[in-house]
């Protein structure tokens, strides 16, 4: 090799056009088209052209020759058919040096400038041979297909990580052009990520999006998010995480629709006409779905109560479009912010609902009392009923002194509990936390007692159907959902007795309740066999075993005990979910309702002394938090203190306090 030469190296992915300066045993002084002095060995050389530069050509002139030269050579390269080289060349299967590609190239005019073209041509398009300096190695077509594939693939990705970047930059610079959500896959990559972090299938995708763009830490993307419109600034992440299904398939609409289209509820022989007594609901100030109701009447030696179940099974048969949607839903999911009914509002809210003045079929316990509240017997009959008063919670306690059916009932629950405590029930008084938010989006929270009459009376009551409809169904041998409790671990208190401290606690030593067919003692509610049936609107479980109280009556037939264990399988997980959806949404509005109360003081019990700090309950709002723990602080078991509020972000679910 001799000073003047051009040759071509390979450096960062790019053929590089350079001349020879000087030649030093084995190593070559070069200059580049980059007008850059560099020292290589003979051998990373790929082509050696027949162009020279005189050595003594100005270095000015030396770069402009070798820019043009390598120009030249790219765009000759770009009229090079490397398909049609390779269709001519891979079935043979061996090295072809680029001397003969340049002669299949270039027959009649095969120079060294033209194998420095091939090599151009086959270094940039690397689908269909293998490189290996100043030779070539033909692919196999299945290697050609799954490279291309991956070609493909990368050029997808590579679109979606520039348009992302793009659109989140565009967000965070506030552009209002960029509120409408990119192409769907997009979205669905950087939803997926914000909802599953690692877990998420495309996350390397993800971040390499948030990388280009630039939007700093991850946790900045959720925020990006809601400034575009993608989520709301309260989204329930949680919905889509344990993918819990808001609408309803259009099978069930259509079989709901064509349910609601049928005629008015006429005189049934087989059920008996309640339609005359004097029925009243007994719910919260928002319910639209009214599965239960009560009834009293006085009769001088005795009492009768009626409590009056909406039969849901006389509207939706088994295995029908709503009756698997309601299998897969559980259950109804109650929030401050919205409501996820089990079943279709035409029916959860209108037909299926104990609506006042009309008629509905109902699944009636009709349970004769002495005038010491004690049953003297019971029974269990498919009814009409129609209920006369739609009363709140707030309305039954305002006609506890006044109105003789509230003051029966309330006298009628409270004997009952009675009753259930000398079994050794364990009573857990916690207040409850109503939370609401108003149309304005303010959130107001409210503390309400339990043990007021109305709610009292209701929750007494509905603890009575259950075990009535538990026993009906033992003594006709009938398999159900049946719930079970073993004794508690400890016993904190006795009766109705505790301070709150000790209420709370006692949550922390009930043992697990059970679900199986057969009936077993529930010893939380100090009863010999119970079922939950008082709530088919807007519990599975609860629907199935009206069922099997229906088949008993002849009205459809009954599942086995196998069918029950499969249901009671099936529910687990939607049930968990509910219960759990539940909890992460009311905690995170009650956090919400706190963000606005920073520096404020707040009264505290302590629960218990962690490692590093103090597990405490804020009982104005029913959750617990940690106190971290300060010098010199001892702290027992049921101790109040006063915090101050520092930091709260329901979104990360924090909530930062200290003593003050």
């Amino acid at each position: 090799m001799e000073p003047g030469q051009i040759v071509e190296y390979i450096e960062r992915q790019k053929i590089i056009c350079a001349v020879v300066v000087e030649v030093r045993q084995q190593k070559l002084h070069l200059v580049n088209e980059l007008n850059r002095e560099v020292s290589l060995s003979q051998n990373r050389i790929l082509n050696v052209g027949k162009q020279r530069i005189p050595p003594q050509t100005l270095r000015d002139l030396q770069v402009r020759i070798l820019k043009e030269t390598a120009l030249k050579r790219d765009e000759s390269a770009k009229k090079v058919d490397v398909r049609e080289l390779w269709t001519l060349l891979h079935s043979e299967q061996e090295w072809i040096s680029a001397s003969d590609m340049a002669d299949l190239c270039f027959a009649e005019n095969s120079n060294g400038d033209n194998e420095a073209v091939v090599i151009r041509a086959l270094f940039q398009n690397r689908l269909y041979f293998k490189f290996d300096q100043t030779r070539f190695f033909p692919f196999t077509e299945e290697q050609v297909e799954q490279m291309a594939a991956q070609a493909l693939e990368t050029d997808r990705k590579n679109r979606i990580i520039d348009q992302g970047a793009a659109w989140l930059k565009s967000i965070a610079a506030g552009d209002e052009r960029a509120t409408a959500e990119p192409e769907p896959e997009i979205s669905e990559i950087l939803k997926s990520y914000c909802l599953y972090d690692k877990e998420s299938k495309t996350h390397p995708l993800a971040r390499e999006i948030l990388a280009k763009a630039g939007v700093g830490h991850p946790d900045n993307l959720l925020g990006l998010l809601i400034k575009a419109g993608v989520f709301d600034e309260n989204e329930n992440l949680d919905l889509f995480r344990m993918e819990i299904p808001i609408d309803f398939s259009e099978n069930t609409l259509r079989k709901t629709d064509g349910i609601s289209r049928c005629a008015p509820i006429s005189p049934d022989p087989e059920r008996r006409d309640l339609t005359g007594l004097d029925v009243m609901t007994i719910d919260g100030l928002g319910t639209r779905d009214f599965d239960d109701a009560l009834s009293v009447e006085f009769h001088g030696d005795y009492t009768r109560l009626g409590i009056h179940i909406i039969d849901v099974g006389h509207f939706i048969a088994r295995n029908d479009a709503i009756d698997e949607e309601a299998l897969v839903r559980g259950s109804s999911i109650y929030m401050p912010d919205r409501k996820i009914p089990m079943l279709p509002p035409v029916l959860s809210e209108d037909l299926c609902s104990l609506k006042v003045d009309q008629v509905r079929p109902a699944i009636s316990i009709l349970v004769k009392l002495s005038p010491m509240a004690n049953i003297i017997d019971y029974e269990i009959v498919p009814s009409h009923i129609r209920v006369r008063r739609q009363l709140t919670y707030e309305d039954a306690d305002k006609m506890a002194d006044t109105c003789p059916d509230i003051r029966g009932m309330f006298t009628i629950a409270r004997e009952f509990r009675s009753r259930r405590l000398m079994n050794e029930a364990v009573q857990i008084c916690l207040p409850e936390i109503n939370l609401w938010i108003d149309e304005g989006g303010e959130i107001h929270v409210n503390r309400v007692d339990r043990e007021n009459p109305g709610r009292l009376l209701v929750s007494e009551i509905m603890i009575m159907g259950n075990w009535l409809m538990a026993r009906f169904l033992s003594e006709h041998d009938m398999p159900a959902v049946f719930r079970s409790q073993p004794r508690p671990k400890e016993r904190l208190y006795k009766g109705e007795g505790g301070t709150l401290f000790q209420n709370y606690m006692q949550r922390r030593h009930l043992s697990r309740f059970k679900l199986g067919n057969k009936p077993e003692c529930h010893s939380g509610l100090g009863v010999d066999a119970y079922v939950t049936a008082t709530s088919p609107i807007r519990k599975y479980g609860d629907l199935v075993t009206q069922r099997q109280i229906r088949s008993i009556m002849g009205l459809e037939q009954p599942y086995n005990a196998d069918e029950i264990n499969y249901i009671i399988g099936l529910l687990e997980i939607p049930l968990s979910n509910v219960a759990r959806i539940q909890f992460l949404r009311n905690r995170y509005w009650i956090l919400k309702y706190l963000e606005k109360k920073t520096g404020e003081s707040l009264e505290a019990m302590v629960l218990q002394k962690k490692r590093n700090a103090y597990r405490i309950l804020l009982p104005d709002v029913m959750i617990e938090c940690d106190l971290p723990v300060s010098g010199g602080l001892s702290l027992k078991p049921e101790d109040l203190i006063h915090v101050k509020i520092q930091h709260v972000d329901a979104r990360k679910d924090l909530l930062a306090l200290f003593l003050g």
